[in-house]
């Protein structure tokens, strides 16, 4: 995994805690939760091609 990839999910991140925030302080808690699910969401979305290439590298040296 490169740097590169770490810094998106550090600025998805960055991004959603800021918006957080904002819409916490302006009491729209509800729309603050779906912010953070979204980030969430956007991270997982970022991850799962990570995942299955990890996966696909454990299945050939394990030679499954």
């Amino acid at each position: 995994m490169d740097i590169a990839f770490v810094f998106k999910i550090a600025a998805v991140g960055l991004i959603v805690a800021v918006l957080n925030q904002i819409l916490q302080k302006s009491g729209r808690d509800d729309y603050a939760m779906l912010t953070a699910v979204a980030g969430i969401l956007v991270v997982l979305m970022m991850l799962l091609p990570k995942i299955q290439d990890m996966m696909r590298t454990a299945r050939s040296v394990f030679g499954l």
